[in-house]
């Protein structure tokens, strides 16, 4: 990201758990917060996007991990 890419009105958000379905015209990811409790756990945001999008967005996510991986080491999973 640049400074022509951010803007200072936009909220981030922080995520720790993913829901994603699909039709055959659509991609929808849920971006939710989990709480070890289980009765706090929020969805906050939902993107839904094309195929292709998603595609670009998968691979632009790939490109990341990568950079990231060859810089910090290799990303450990939560679920591994």
């Amino acid at each position: 990201m640049n400074d022509k890419d951010t803007n200072d009105s936009i909220e981030g958000k922080y995520a720790n758990n993913f829901r994603v379905g699909h039709n055959a015209f659509e991609f929808l990811i849920e971006f939710c917060q989990e709480y070890e409790d289980k009765e706090s756990n929020l969805s906050h945001t939902r993107i839904i996007t094309s195929p292709s999008y998603i595609k670009d967005l998968l691979n632009l996510l790939n490109d990341s991990i990568a950079h990231y991986e060859k810089t910090f080491g290799k990303i450990g999973s939560y679920n591994s």
